[in-house]
């Protein structure tokens, strides 16, 4: 896992709190370049540019998302080049950008690259794809002069490497002792949050695609320094951590992601937070005690590669949860969660929405909402997997 996010951090990663405003950076010129069956393309922008990159087949396209960008160049406009078909750009719900190319032919391998600004120049997003190599073909020699002409030798059968099935971690929040939440209804957050991840962990293993591992199957207390530990020990890929927020302020709705904050984004993020965490208390057992544990993360802290991940999965999670419900407007939040600090395991708490809503409470209380809200956290995680593998290349 740790090397994987060594290459993972050598490519273009969206920092958490780093962001680009909407309006600061500006697209000023587009290249396209063959050198060594590379194909390079260059965006030259105005301010840094983080993106996240993902490969699409049937049919073949690389699909580059962005911060929001002003476009002074039009990309459609360049011509073919090498596997480059067309390249295609426009805006997504939630303010974002989207360069598509559209490949004539699939591609090997996609690497991206930040080229730092320069004197009389700005920043350069690169994006290099590599033509797929075909190889396991046994070559054929010429016949001798009156032999027979052999018909064509048949590929090499090689047998395909077992990839292992990345491992989703699910974490309900609260249980037992810890009802969480208490909506205007009467709800508790303990069941809303068990009732979506088990929703959520039967569609993700129907997939075919995923291993599953919940942190709690029904209602019981669980410390959150053990959810950190589950996930750790099982070597997980993603840990998702569901809950349902409350509010005094009854009107207030809609979906948020969190990401790992030393410090809160703002005061909502801090007192949600400080809520959390004394949740270790209710069964008489403070986090703070657990100190060899603590200590270790504290430590592993330091490996921002892990954050880095975990908003990277933030961004793409917020865009597919935008097209299902309503989101909060700064959707994405940090905060200083325990259930966030596997230091080496890409971790989001999702808050589902707010059980003082009585619409929220709605919702989170209807199956088929469950499953509109599984299908898109799935496409979040498809999305992010084949952004990893095509990195990995």
């Amino acid at each position: 896992m740790r090397d994987d996010f060594r290459r993972l951090c050598a490519v273009a990663l969206i920092a958490a709190g780093l962001s680009i405003p909407a309006e600061a950076a500006e697209v000023t010129g587009v290249r396209i370049g063959e050198s060594d069956g590379r194909t390079r393309l260059v965006l030259e922008t105005s301010a840094r540019v983080d993106a996240v990159v993902s490969r699409i087949a049937a049919p073949d396209r690389v699909v580059i998302d962005l911060p929001a960008l002003r476009w002074r160049v039009d990309p459609s406009k360049i011509g073919p080049r090498g596997p480059i078909a067309k390249l295609r750009h426009g805006r997504q719900r939630g303010g974002g950008s989207r360069l598509v190319l559209d490949l004539a032919a699939p591609v090997g391998t996609v690497r991206t690259f930040v080229l730092p600004s320069q004197a009389n120049r700005g920043y350069r997003l690169v994006v290099d794809l590599r033509a797929q190599t075909e190889g396991g073909l046994a070559r054929r020699s010429s016949p001798a002069a009156g032999q027979p002409r052999a018909g064509p030798a048949s590929p090499v059968p090689r047998p395909k490497p077992q990839r292992r099935k990345p491992l989703i971690v699910l974490d309900p929040g609260h249980g037992g002792v810890d009802p969480g939440a208490i909506g205007v209804g009467g709800t508790r957050e303990k069941r809303v949050t068990l009732a979506h991840a088990q929703v959520l962990a039967r569609r993700l293993k129907a997939t075919g695609h995923y291993r599953v591992l919940l942190t709690r199957r029904n209602d019981r207390f669980i410390r959150l320094g053990r959810r950190v530990r589950i996930a750790r020990e099982s070597k997980a890929d993603l840990f998702i951590s569901l809950h349902a927020d409350s509010h005094r302020k009854r009107a207030i709705s809609g979906a948020s992601v969190y990401t790992l904050s030393e410090r809160a984004s703002d005061r909502a993020a801090a007192a949600l937070a400080a809520r959390e965490n004394k949740a270790d208390l209710i069964a008489g057992v403070a986090l703070d005690r657990q100190s060899s544990e603590i200590a270790d993360i504290l430590i592993d802290l330091s490996q921002r590669q892990t954050m880095n991940e975990s908003a990277v999965f933030a961004r793409i999670l917020m865009g597919r949860l935008g097209k299902v419900r309503r989101l909060l407007r700064n959707t994405h939040r940090f905060a200083g969660f325990a259930v966030l600090k596997a230091p080496d395991v890409p971790s989001v708490l999702v808050e589902l929405g707010y059980l003082s809503n009585r619409r929220d409470e709605k919702r989170l209380l209807s199956s088929a909402h469950r499953v509109r809200v599984a299908d898109a956290i799935i496409s979040a995680i498809d999305a992010y997997f084949a952004r990893r593998r095509a990195l990995r290349g």
